[in-house]
């Protein structure tokens, strides 16, 4: 799009103080959309309700928060709030703004963008969906109905996995749409920490395996301490556990003991700041996504940025975003076995060092420029200027 500043475009999703990887995808769409627009970002005065958040806080302590720099962000809407709904979009009209890009990843927030999403659509301004998950990984029979509301009130839906444009087809068939991978996010990497300083900081040595974020039943963390337990009969790896449990921690010590390798893994049961990501990704060899079920992740695309092979399960959009052989290996889920096998294989082939050459530039698929062309596509279909 070059310099040229198009219309106006808002976009709805958690900003800081909130963390995690939808309010890092919400900063860096941002980011990317006021390279050719000027962007408002709204954002949340209460994300989710206590009593429904299953971790410690909502909020980043990370020293080094990531910002939408140069996007004005203004905190607006409460999820359970509906006097708050109607001020959200009265504020996205007075913007000035043609297109709103929200970000839907469960269908809780359902009843407050459909709120936002009819009364902009009524105003003329047009509406994407940019979706994380079309339902989520446990989904019920309300979770179909809130989806369909919330979605429902939309004119298109940028979708970042095959899967969840067959799940989007299910639920709302002939939708426009596109269809773009998660872009990679490369801002934790601040380049001044090398793999021995990273290990040395971590106190961790040998052949390194890192699972990275929340731990939740869908993600297979047993399965992969199942997996370890076996393929430290041959070798003797290490696993790191990084991110805080969203659910009973209780059966995991039960494992490591079952299977007798407790001092095979280090459990670090907490948010990982910022500054503190670049360190667990630099100093693993490998980094595990043994997950029972997914849309996409943006764990693949932290380790591509810091050029680190992936062992992945062939679940959901994840094997869309490895190059087998050349970034990473793909294996069956919920096989212990067979996960043991590509750790052993990873390890007595050095597949690290041929997959080094594949790595150094894998992670420019998955570029940021990407997504904000897919919106630019979706919203000429929609009806809106080209520049």
């Amino acid at each position: 799009m070059g310099a040229q500043r198009s219309y106006p475009v808002a976009v709805l999703g958690p900003f800081h103080p909130y963390r995690g990887g939808i309010a890092h995808h919400t900063t860096l769409l941002a980011r990317a959309l006021a390279e050719s627009h000027p962007v408002f970002g709204v954002n949340f005065t209460r994300l989710y309700p206590g009593f429904l958040f299953p971790g410690r806080t909502q909020y980043d302590d990370s020293t080094s928060p990531l910002q939408a720099d140069g996007v004005r962000v203004v905190r607006l809407l409460d999820s359970i709030g509906p006097h708050t709904w109607w001020r959200a979009a009265a504020a996205v009209r007075e913007s000035g703004a043609r297109l709103l890009v929200l970000q839907w990843w469960h269908p809780f927030f359902a009843p407050a963008y459909a709120s936002v999403a009819r009364r902009l659509r009524r105003a003329g301004v047009r509406v994407i969906a940019l979706c994380h998950n079309v339902l989520p990984h446990e989904a019920s029979r309300l979770d179909g109905a809130l989806a369909r509301l919330g979605l429902g009130a939309a004119d298109g839906f940028i979708l970042q996995s095959e899967p969840d444009r067959a799940g989007l087809e299910r639920l709302l068939p002939g939708r426009p749409f596109v269809v773009t991978p998660h872009p990679a996010y490369t801002f934790f990497a601040s380049g001044t920490t090398g793999r021995d300083a990273a290990r040395q900081q971590l106190g961790l040595d040998g052949q390194v395996v890192l699972f990275f974020g929340l731990v939740r039943a869908y993600k297979g963390l047993d399965v992969l301490l199942r997996a370890l337990a076996l393929a430290r009969q041959r070798r003797p790896l290490h696993l790191v556990v990084a991110g805080e449990f969203y659910q009973d921690r209780a059966p995991y010590e039960a494992l490591l003991d079952e299977l007798r390798i407790r001092d095979a893994v280090t459990l670090t049961d907490r948010y990982i700041p910022n500054e503190h990501v670049e360190a667990y990704f630099k100093a693993c060899d490998v980094v595990v996504l043994p997950y029972r079920s997914a849309t996409q992740s943006g764990i693949v695309q932290i380790a591509l940025s810091f050029e680190r092979p992936v062992i992945v399960t062939a679940v959901g959009g994840l094997p869309e975003a490895v190059r087998p052989g050349e970034t990473g290996l793909v294996v069956a889920p919920e096989d212990p076995e067979a996960m043991a096998a590509a750790l052993l294989h990873f390890f007595d082939a050095d597949l690290a060092a041929s997959m080094r050459p594949h790595l150094q530039h894998a992670a420019a698929a998955f570029s940021w420029d990407r997504m904000r062309e897919a919106v630019h596509e979706l919203a000429v279909r929609l009806g809106l200027p080209a520049a």
